[in-house]
């Protein structure tokens, strides 16, 4: 089936990006493995210290909405099992319903596939009741079913912290979050200075003010090498739950599911004293080592890639436009760095303005500074930082473009 633009991924970079396109007369599909159009937007829910609360499937609803009120082609339960230069992208009817295209060729393709989750290996991981934090976010404010009754969050970060708040507002017990053993791939996710680095750049997320100030304190290297030494023994209740900063998990036990976790101080030079350890009972352990790029289709592509541990890890290199250095194939959103929701809506809503310049229809250049604008004001007033340092990464992304000589600027 010919189409003007592919869009493979249904999450708000993806609708939006589409939505630009089909409001300016072209045809566009957006393909997407999962039954319900919005990705990670359908298990958000949080609350800013200002006040009001975000609720992701709200947001997931409408763009979804504006996208179909446009004349986009959303088609959910398609796994696009290829993209070939041309463009061709081939999909996989995941219902098996026979009626659906087996194939789509487009003039662009827009790749906005957003991010997944970095592995946290412990020992006992593989016990039932262990899970992502996403799942548990997923399963909480999705399917409405809780994770267990008494849980251990796993992992100090934004997206640990607030799924530890929505656990405890679905009623279950949080009994702690706290570091992962740091070891091998939980190296920086595991080091008590890292965390607080990474905790000094959510100082204006703090609920309560002296949060706030404490946070921001951390900016200072003198303070987290403090805090890095001491803490009070019952930890810092953020949302009412206990933030532990200088505890890690060695070890998650049960017979058949998990029932316990082991627990240790982490001392000065970063290490767990195994000798203090100690055991505390819950059914459930949710891991968080924090979000990547989910890039699999640029890379077999051929496209370009910057790695910038600010973005999350390896990201296509991409123009001012969001095109990659293969002509053609643009990517938006969480693909091209970390940085939440609402920053990847105005990075699919550039996307699908370049989209429409490139197959010829009449985009004015006014329209795409406009874009480019919102897209820089998105990131300055972004509620999150995943990374410390992401909108300062982001601005460099221009910069290695034009580094890049086999591209054009």
């Amino acid at each position: 089936m010919r189409v003007d633009a592919v869009v493979v991924g249904g999450g708000p970079a993806g609708l939006r990006a589409a939505t630009e396109v089909a409001r300016r007369g072209g045809d566009v599909v957006v393909l997407d493995e999962n039954p319900v159009f919005g990705g990670k937007l359908l298990g958000q829910l949080h609350e800013s210290h200002a006040g009001g609360w975000w609720r992701g499937w709200e947001v997931a609803a409408r763009l979804e909405a504006e996208a179909r009120s446009a004349g986009a082609v959303l088609r959910g339960d398609a796994g696009v099992w290829a993209l070939e230069p041309g463009w061709r992208a081939r999909v996989a009817d995941l219902l098996n319903r026979g009626d659906q295209p087996a194939a789509y060729e487009a003039g662009a393709v827009v790749v906005a596939t957003g991010a997944c989750e970095k592995p946290v290996a412990v020992p006992g991981w593989t016990l039932p009741g262990v899970m992502t934090v996403g799942a548990a976010q997923v399963l909480t404010n999705v399917h409405r079913v809780r994770p267990g009754r008494r849980a251990l969050v796993v992992g100090i970060d934004p997206l640990a912290l607030t799924v530890a708040r929505q656990l405890a507002l679905a009623g279950v017990e949080v009994v702690g979050v706290v570091l992962p053993p740091p070891l091998g791939l939980n190296a920086d996710a595991g080091s008590v200075r890292a965390t607080l680095a990474r905790l000094g750049s959510l100082a204006s997320l703090a609920p309560t003010p002296w949060l706030r100030m404490a946070a921001a304190a951390l900016e200072s290297g003198l303070v987290r090498e403090l805090a890095a030494r001491v803490g009070p023994p019952g930890g810092v209740r953020v949302w009412g739950v206990p933030v532990h900063h200088r505890t890690a998990l060695l070890e998650v036990q049960g017979d058949g599911r998990v029932e316990r976790v082991v627990l240790a101080p982490v001392g000065a030079d970063g290490e767990p004293v195994t000798s203090r350890r100690r055991e505390v009972q819950v059914d459930a352990v949710c891991l968080s080592g924090g979000l990547m790029p989910l890039a699999e289709l640029p890379a077999v592509l051929g496209c370009g890639f910057a790695r910038d541990e600010r973005l999350g890890g390896d990201v296509p290199l991409h123009g001012p436009d969001m095109e990659s250095t293969v002509p053609g194939l643009f990517v938006a959103g969480d693909v091209t760095g970390v940085e939440g929701a609402e920053v990847a809506m105005a990075k699919g809503r550039l996307a699908g303005l370049a989209v429409c310049r490139r197959l010829g229809r009449e985009v004015r250049d006014a329209e795409i500074e406009a874009a480019r604008r919102k897209l820089d004001r998105a990131r300055q007033e972004a509620k999150i930082e995943f990374y410390p340092g992401a909108r300062q990464a982001a601005g460099a992304m221009g910069q290695r473009w034009r580094e890049v000589a086999w591209v054009d600027p």
